[in-house]
């Protein structure tokens, strides 16, 4: 007996299954997405305990209370804000100027309980009972300071960014009695940078205002 088996009776060769194309793939998987959105398996920013996560989140925060140009101030502020930063971005005092931000520029010099210090790397957190004076405290009203005036008289600014910070460290170092001479009053306000070269008309104006000269 023939045990021959007919070609009709030999299954066809499996054909291994098309690839999608990129069209068909990328609708596919926006409808996918858009029925697992629809149906809520996926947590949004607001979901349940999005609250709790981000208070958790969030640096550590202090409320400290400061006088600035003889008004107190209570604040509750992030732990690392800058006095700059507070007195620029919390209390709108813009006078004060963020130049390097490194303390290296003398452009945001701000007297602490009559001490120069750059606002910029001073923390908000650590003045609590502090006196503050910034360039907007120096004046009496209408009537400068006289080393405001000083400036003026002696033409010592161009641009003038500067200048808040030139006036306040000149301030500190009428104070301070470190006026004796042009060779000193240069050495101590030497932290102080003047990109427009006024150096000179600077001196004058804070060797003026110690002086009379």
């Amino acid at each position: 007996m023939s045990t021959e088996v007919t070609d009709s009776a030999v299954p066809p060769p499996a054909t291994p299954p098309s690839e999608p194309s990129r069209r068909t793939f990328v609708a596919t998987t926006a409808a996918v997405g858009g029925a697992v959105v629809a149906g809520g398996l996926v947590a949004g920013p607001f979901g349940p305990g999005a609250e709790e996560a981000a208070a958790a989140d969030a640096p550590p925060s202090g409320r400290v209370s400061l006088t600035v140009n003889g008004q107190r101030h209570t604040v509750t502020v992030d732990n690392r804000t800058s006095l700059l930063d507070l007195l620029r971005e919390h209390l709108d005092l813009t006078g004060s100027k963020k130049g390097c931000n490194a303390g290296a520029c003398g452009a945001c010099t701000v007297l602490v309980d009559g001490r120069r210090v750059n606002s910029c790397l001073t923390l908000a957190i650590r003045l609590e009972g502090a006196e503050v004076t910034t360039i907007e405290g120096l004046a009496d009203g209408d009537e400068l300071h006289p080393l405001q005036q000083a400036f003026i008289e002696q033409d010592a600014f161009q641009c003038g960014y500067c200048t808040p910070g030139q006036i306040m460290s000149g301030v500190g170092c009428i104070q301070e009695g470190h006026t004796g001479s042009k060779d000193e009053i240069r050495e101590w306000m030497s932290g102080n940078i003047c990109r427009c070269g006024c150096y000179v008309k600077i001196v004058r104006a804070v060797e003026q205002t110690a002086h009379g000269k």
